[in-house]
This record gives structure tokens, C-alpha cells and sequence, in this order.
């Protein structure tokens, strides 16, 4: 058997009120691709973190090549050939795309008195290319949407040719082609003797592409097997420690009336003539690769990015949005893909967090009432089954599962009747994706439309009524989802309307 490449002995991390893990032991061979899972809270980024650095461990003992390994900073670690690729994103946002790929590590020019920018950039296209991405390496990072912000964290990882890389949800926010690019470049560096930690709640990816799994629970090492050995609902009751039931097909009910309604809804250069209608008990998805305008869609019918030109109609009146405030005046409520950018105040309570978009309805003239905001506060945690000690509690320590449901309940406060996802299971485990798609079932049932954008088809045909296909900015077709199949969506999704 091959020796180690990165062994970890009884590692343990404590946190305020929290134990992380505990006594955790972690193997990982060269150009072994190894699983690292368990549900939201169950110790595997801050396992992760250990390793490449960003963390110390309280006890325990971190080993390469058997040597024991001291990592003061993520520099210690890039210099012993670890490298990690973040799920939540920490990107240099005024800086091109080119700079954040190479930061720490640019070619340079005159014994290094010049960047070679000219290299940089031819480098960085390079890389992208492999991951199946089309972003100019001149784009300054700010302008980028998650899923391509995403895609150049991974590459700037992967220019550093490290020993260990560590992958960290990296395709959550990346598009079927780009998943498949980076999947495919996986193989190669297992091929090339690199070894990869992969850290994903996609089972699929898993069964695919990893040799072994490690199973973390409530920061406890439960098992480590074979993935040949494995069965994916085997897999899952070892990391939720009971039977959990995979969401069925979207199920069927009444739908009321057309409660939104989009009519050549343009914005030059992201969309162009979009009309739909969602009616009430109704979930429409929006589908289609990264940069088809899913996005781009949700952000201008709650007013972030509005459109140039088109009709939003709510309950057949047509109404002007500019900003979210129109949006929500209108009964239309959003909940973004990026729960920690735009969803949450993550230094603020959980309470906070929930009334903080309709927080004039707690106050008394300049006063906030505490015992009304309390309650509204305790509705919605009990309404969306958040899981939390108090309302107090920062949001920060909920698992991602927790704080996903906090901002769908925040969303829900001013009880809108149109509700906009965009991602809305990203990075959450399974256990919570099931609760998760509960939740949105029974707001559907209670009579809301909701309008989805999902970059994972599984999820798209769970639970929507109807599909809603777009590339490129256009829609290209519609499908009633009980008809449907994954492969309908992508041809439609991949290939011009009059092809598809």
C-alpha cells in the first residue's frame, strides 16, 4: 500500500461554545482523490482549514511524508505544496482577474523589478480554458458573478502545481460544462500524483470521481472506507446518523392565478426578450449554463440590475422596479445566491437578521419595540424550523443549512407574493437540501409563485412545474418538468432555439 502523502492524528479544535473536532484521524495517498463528508456543522472546514494553515489545531498532529508539519499562515502552506480552494470566496475584487490568479506567485521581468503581465494573462487564459471558462483574464474580479469568481479561485490554485490541493464545494456555484471541465482536470492531476481532499455534498461527484471517503459527524470521525464499498444512501446515514429520504419528483397541486408576469424583458448584453408567467402554487425554474442570463433575470425583476426595456406585471398590473424597495412595495421578495455577500449582516443576530427587512414594523417612531421584534423574530425561527439556541446567537455560527433558512425566512417576513431564487440550496448538505426543498414546496402550496434559477438539474426537475431554458440571454424553450429530462434541458440549454 502506498505511504501517506498527509496523515492526521487525533486532531481536536475548539471554538467558543463549540467543539469542532475532535480527536480526528485523516489519511490522504498521492494522486488519491479522498472524500471529505458530513452535513453542514460537522467539523470538515475547519479540518480543512487545519490543513492548509488558516487555523491552528488545539491538540493533535499534522504530518507529510511522515514529517511532522507546523503551518503558521496559508503561505507555510503553499510552500509544503498545499494549497486550498475556498468555498466561500476571497477574491481582491479592484484587481483583474489575471492578478488574483497569480497573487503571490507573478511572473515577472529585470530580476524582478517588472511584471510580465504579457505572461500573466496569456497564462491565466490558459488555465480557464482547461476549466472551461470564457472570462477575459483583463475583467476586473469585482464584475464577476459567483459561479466565474469560482472558477478563477480554482485556478489560482492550480497554478501553483501543488501536492495536496484541497477542494472545498468547488463546483457549487460553477455550470454543468464548467463542473464537467473541472471534474475532468481532477483526473489528470490524480494521473499527475497530485492528491486532491474534496470536500462536496454532491453525492454524484463523489461516486464519481473519489477513491475513498472519510465521513465526518458532529466533528467525530465515523468512517473511512473504500468508495466501491459505498452506497450513496449508505453514505448518507452514516453522516446524518439516520435514513434520510431523497425529495421525490415535484409533486402536483392546484395552481391559482398568474401572480408575475414578464414581457420582453431586456437588459443589453445579459438578457433579451424574456417573458414568462408564474401562477399562484407554482414553481418555475430558470435553466441554463453559466452566463445564459438566470441571474441577470432574478436581479431585474427585484430591481438590483433593472431591465432597459419589457413589462413586469403582479397580479396583472404592470409595475415599475428600479430598486428592491419597488420590489417589495410590489410583493416580491428575493433570495440571492450568495448568502453571506448579499443575504446576511454576519456580525448581527439572528433576530436581526430576520426583521431587518421590514424592521419599521418593530418600531415606535425612532424606537424599536424589542418584545414586537422578538416575536416576529421567534414566528419565523419556529415557522422555518431554524435550528439556533437563541435569536441572540450570532448567525455566524449557524450551519450553512441554518443560515440558508434564516434568509428565506427574513425574505418571507413581509409575506410577498411573488418569491425569487436564485441558488438556493448552494453549499448546504443534504439533509438541509431536503428540508431546504420542503420549504419551498410549502410556500408553493400556501400559494406563492416562485421563480428559481438552479445550476443543478436534479434539483431543477425535483421542483419545479415547469422549466424555463435559456442560453446565451434568450430563453429557448419551456418544458412542463413531469415530461422532462435532464438531457431535454441541456440540449435546449446548449443548442439555438431552431436546433433544439
Amino acid at each position: 500500500m502506498t505511504a501517506p502523502l498527509l496523515s492526521v492524528r487525533g486532531l481536536c479544535k475548539s471554538f467558543p461554545g463549540v467543539r469542532a473536532l475532535a480527536e480526528v484521524d485523516l489519511e490522504v495517498r498521492p494522486g488519491e482523490v479522498h472524500a471529505l463528508m458530513g452535513e453542514n456543522g460537522a467539523g470538515k472546514s475547519t479540518l480543512a482549514r487545519l490543513i492548509a494553515g488558516l487555523a491552528r489545531p488545539d491538540a493533535g498532529t499534522i504530518l507529510l511524508d511522515g514529517e511532522p508539519l507546523h503551518l503558521r499562515s496559508p503561505h507555510d502552506a503553499l510552500r509544503r505544496g498545499i494549497a486550498m480552494i475556498h468555498q466561500e470566496l476571497l477574491p481582491f475584487g479592484e484587481m483583474t482577474v489575471a492578478e488574483n490568479v497569480f497573487m503571490g506567485s507573478e511572473p515577472a521581468r529585470l530580476g524582478g523589478l517588472w511584471l510580465d503581465r504579457r505572461t500573466m494573462e496569456s497564462r491565466a487564459r490558459a488555465l480557464l480554458e482547461r476549466l472551461g471558462s470564457d472570462v477575459s483574464p483583463r475583467r476586473r474580479m469585482g464584475e464577476l458573478s459567483v459561479a466565474a469568481m469560482q472558477t478563477v479561485e480554482i485556478a489560482r490554485a492550480l497554478v501553483r502545481r501543488c501536492r495536496l490541493i484541497i477542494m472545498d464545494e468547488p463546483t457549487s456555484a460553477l455550470s454543468l460544462r464548467e463542473a464537467e471541465a473541472l471534474l475532468g482536470l481532477i483526473g489528470e492531476l490524480k494521473a499527475q500524483g497530485t492528491a486532491v481532499l474534496y470536500v462536496s455534498h454532491k453525492l454524484e461527484e463523489v461516486f464519481r470521481i473519489a477513491d475513498r471517503a472519510t465521513v465526518l459527524r458532529d466533528g467525530r470521525h465515523v468512517a473511512t472506507a473504500a468508495m466501491g464499498e459505498l452506497t450513496p444512501g449508505g453514505l448518507i446515514s452514516l453522516m446524518v446518523g439516520r435514513e434520510v429520504e431523497v425529495p421525490p419528483a415535484v409533486e402536483r397541486w392546484s395552481k391559482g392565478e398568474v401572480l408575475l408576469s414578464l414581457r420582453n424583458l431586456t437588459r443589453k448584453g445579459e438578457f433579451q426578450d424574456v417573458s414568462l408567467e408564474v401562477r399562484a402554487g407554482e414553481i418555475v425554474a430558470l435553466a441554463g449554463l453559466m452566463g445564459a442570463g438566470r441571474t441577470e433575470v432574478l436581479s431585474a425583476v427585484y430591481g438590483l440590475r433593472p431591465a432597459e426595456r419589457g413589462e413586469i406585471r403582479v397580479r396583472g398590473r404592470a409595475v415599475a422596479i428600479r430598486r428592491p424597495r419597488q420590489a417589495l412595495a410590489a410583493g416580491i421578495a428575493m433570495v440571492g445566491e450568495d448568502r453571506k455577500r448579499s443575504g446576511l449582516v454576519m456580525s448581527m443576530s439572528v433576530k436581526h437578521n430576520l426583521t431587518l427587512i421590514d424592521l419599521r414594523r418593530c418600531c415606535a417612531g425612532p424606537l424599536v419595540r424589542s418584545g414586537v421584534e422578538n416575536r416576529l423574530a421567534d414566528r419565523q425561527i419556529e415557522r422555518f424550523g431554524i435550528r439556533t439556541p437563541s435569536r441572540d446567537r450570532c448567525v455566524r455560527v449557524l450551519s450553512g443549512g441554518n443560515q440558508q433558512k434564516v434568509v428565506l425566512a427574513k425574505a418571507m417576513l413581509t409575506e410577498p407574493d411573488v418569491l425569487l431564487l436564485d441558488e438556493p440550496t448552494r453549499g448546504i448538505d443534504v439533509a438541509a437540501k431536503a428540508e431546504m426543498y420542503e420549504l419551498i414546496r410549502s410556500l408553493a402550496r400556501s400559494g406563492k409563485a416562485i421563480l428559481l434559477a438552479s445550476s443543478e438539474l436534479p434539483e431543477v426537475l425535483a421542483l419545479s412545474d415547469r422549466v424555463v431554458v435559456m442560453r446565451q440571454g434568450r430563453v429557448t424553450g419551456e418544458l412542463e418538468t413531469h415530461l422532462a429530462s435532464q438531457e431535454d434541458v441541456m440540449r435546449r440549454a446548449v443548442l439555438a432555439e431552431e436546433n433544439a
